[in-house]
This record gives C-alpha cells, structure tokens and sequence, in this order.
C-alpha cells in the first residue's frame, strides 16, 4: 500500500490543526510520527482513517482517492486497520470472536481468508502469543494481552494500512519494550504499511523506518531515525528528539567555536544551515566529554543523576546549563571544577540532506 497526502490542511474554527502537509507513504514501510501534544500528528492520523475530512486538500491511498474536493470515502470502505490507545475491546465477545468480527465484516478480506476463517483467527492469534486465550473474555486479561488483542484484529482482516494511535501509552515500561518487539515482528510477518504515532521518540526511533517529526501542525523534518537524531534541520528536532544541547557560539570556516571563545575549535563539516544562521551548535549529551584536567571549556557540575550503566550530569558553562550523558564510572561531586570537550561527532552520509558550512 502507498498513500500521499498533497497540500492537507485542517482548522478547527479559528484554530490550525494541520497546515499544508505533504507526504508519501511507500508500500511496506514503518512511519512513525513524533511530536508534542497538540502538534496534529494524531489529527493526521484520523484524517487517513477517515474520521475527519480535511479543509482542504487531497488524500490518496492505493489507486482511490479518498479525499479530495467534494468527495471523501468513508472510513469502512477504506482498506485499513487501527490499533486505538484505550485497546476499545467489546466487552461481550471473547477473544476469537474480537479477532474474528473483521474477518465477517471488513470489506477488503482476501477471498482466501473468508473461505477459512477460523484458520485465519487461529494462525493471527499464533502470531500474538495468544493461542492459549481465544475463549477468555477482555475484563480476563491484563494490558499487554488486550493490546495483542486489538493489534489481532487490527491485522485480521490483511489491511493494506494499519494506523496506531499511541498504542502502548497505558503500558508499563517493561511491557512496553515487549509490545515493541510484538509490532515489529508482526510488521514483518504481514508486510503491511504501519503509521504508528507517539510523543515517545524512543518507541519512534527504535521501531520505524522513517520518522516524521511534528510540531504546531507542521512536519519539521522527515528521515530515517538514524537521520533525525544525527543530523536535525532545526532546532526543535534537535530540542524534542534526544534533548541537543544549544551551544552559542561563532562559526568560521576552521570550526565552530563554542561561546565565540577563539581559542577552541570544535569539527563542524556538516552542519544545517538553520544552526549556522542562529549561531548555534546541536550537541547531545553524549557528545560532551568531561575532564577534571586538561584543554576545553571550563565548568561546574551542578547537579547529578545515577542511571546504571550511566550518569546524567548538569554542568554549568559561562552561564550556561548542558547536559552530559558519561558512563557511570565516570564520578564526579557536585561542585567540581571540570573541563568540557566535544567527542563522537558522527560524520554523515552522501545521501544524507545536511548543509556544508564553507
């Protein structure tokens, strides 16, 4: 399945939920929209299923237009699937029946699947680790299971798209990480176009093959999440995914230098153009090293976080408060007098759309 949505915009009264979105989804791939609260990623994501009509603008999956000027199929004579973040289990039906109701009814079931139903449930429910649960009715299972549940019946049915909306906010952590690997195999096994949303840039970075980052209904940047961590286009994608810390300073054609100091100079071959013109250096915070001797910039740990294989360390420069990421042997007090230095510049890809200072 492949979808794109050209020119989409939707307001809310006097209120802009989305503006201009333009997007290609390709056939098999894993989007993952990231994004604060209220930044229209799930707004986006109704408009594909056909819960809301856009105010302008087109949507076309496979070779049917869902929406454009006067005209928008509704959301069950679309092929898709969807994984809600409340699970919305029937309280009624047992878990073969929940998987089994859109083998029964949804409109784009394979011929095969309709001639071999109760195959189909079982086979799906193998594929969640549910086998041994068909007959338990949903108040008889925990989160994790209801959430097999609704991702079952969401791919039952083999949509050509399967929409998440937040699907694993309610989980604990640890459940969390388990349901990750659930989507991802099951991605793999069914081939199926997943535009998954989160607020959790972990879930997103980890799971999708390109993540769109949203922020007051606009994307920032699209990318691979190896892209989007590495190499951000703006300063909200460097602020919102992996909390970059904003280094002032001067470029020049040697380097950047860090709070215009002249005497250091830090690698900046590649660089987006947005940071160049603010006069600012993105730098995770891993990226910092620190030093109780030698060259760098000197500062003062304020504060102090045990994390087990790491610390989180506050440090404060010039003025300035950054965040740096050691591994956990690295102890130091608070209030010690430290260096600052840069490591573990990546450098990026050919293919990779940075802009080079010169």
């Amino acid at each position: 399945m492949s979808a794109t949505l050209q020119d989409v915009r939707k307001t809310f009264g006097d209120t802009v939920a989305l503006s201009s979105i333009d997007l290609d989804i390709k056939d098999g791939e894993f989007i993952a929209m990231l994004g604060p609260s209220g930044c229209g990623k799930t707004t986006l994501l109704r408009l594909l299923a056909g819960f809301e009509t856009p105010t302008s603008g087109n949507i076309r999956i496979d070779d049917i237009e869902a929406v454009e000027p006067g005209h928008m199929v509704p959301p069950e004579k679309r092929n898709i699937g969807m994984v809600f973040q409340s699970f919305a289990l029937w309280p009624h039906m047992k878990v073969k029946e929940q998987v089994q109701f859109p083998l029964d009814h949804h409109k784009y079931v394979p011929d095969r699947f309709k001639k071999q139903k109760k195959e189909r449930m079982k086979e799906v429910l193998e594929m969640v680790g549910l086998q041994h649960y068909a007959d338990r009715m949903p108040n008889e299972l925990s989160g994790g299971q209801k959430q097999r549940v609704a991702l079952a019946r969401a791919v039952a049915a083999q949509p050509s798209l399967l929409l998440m909306d937040e699907p694993l906010s309610s989980l604990d952590a640890g459940l969390r990480l388990e349901m990750r690997r659930e989507i991802q195999a099951i991605h793999r096994k069914t081939e199926t176009s997943i535009v998954y949303v989160t607020h959790d840039q972990s879930e997103a970075l980890a799971m999708a093959d390109r993540v769109i980052v949203m922020n007051h209904g606009s994307i920032e940047q699209i990318g691979s999440p190896r892209d989007i961590y590495s190499f951000p286009q703006t300063e909200f994608t460097a602020g919102f995914v992996g909390k970059a810390n904003m280094v002032p300073g001067t470029f020049t054609p040697e380097g950047f230098h860090p709070l215009s100091d002249t005497d250091i100079v830090w690698p900046c071959t590649r660089v987006a153009s947005t940071f160049i013109e603010n006069g600012t250096f993105p730098v995770r915070p891993e990226q910092f090293q620190l030093n109780q001797h030698g060259d760098g910039l000197k500062g003062r740990v304020v504060n102090s976080q045990f994390q087990g294989k790491e610390m989180h360390y506050v440090v404060e420069v010039q003025g300035h408060s950054w965040t740096v990421d050691t591994p956990a042997d690295v102890q130091l007090p608070i209030g010690e007098e430290i260096s600052i230095s840069l490591t573990g510049i990546e450098t990026p890809s050919p293919s990779q759309t940075v802009h080079v200072y010169s």
